[in-house]
């Protein structure tokens, strides 16, 4: 078991756009929103080379800021994202991947071996002395 993924311990990664800035990449935030449910599947990162593919394939395609990489989303997982259509916020700093699932999206799975169908499937609570897993 992955503790950062299954675990119930809260480890919440503040330092992650100090990360993304360190790769020296030029990318924009981008919002991956199921097209038929509304459910936002996760939050990725684009470059200019990332978004020019994305609208050619007509497929997700991300930069990955851990790897400094394209990421062809389902490439190794099978679990490819087919575009809807792109939307870009009123300030022009961040993108909206509408898109249609062929399978699952998150690359963590179900306590029963399936893959999840987000990336958003833990919640948090106050608890008074701070926040925990819910």
């Amino acid at each position: 078991m992955n503790r950062l993924e299954d675990g119930s311990e809260l480890a919440l990664d503040f330092s992650k756009l100090r990360k993304v800035a360190a790769t020296d990449q030029d990318v924009l935030p981008v919002v991956l929103q199921n097209a038929d449910s509304g459910d936002v599947l996760f939050v990725g990162y684009a470059n200019r080379e990332a978004l020019h593919e994305t609208l050619q394939t007509r497929r997700a395609v991300l930069w990955s800021t851990s790897r400094n990489e394209l990421w062809r989303k389902g490439d190794t997982s099978g679990d490819i994202l087919d575009l809807v259509e792109i939307r870009v916020n009123c300030e022009q700093n961040s993108l909206l991947y509408r898109v249609r699932p062929r399978s699952g999206v998150c690359h963590t799975r179900t306590p029963d071996g399936r893959t999840r169908p987000n990336c958003y499937y833990r919640r948090l609570k106050d608890s008074g002395d701070g926040l925990e897993p819910a």
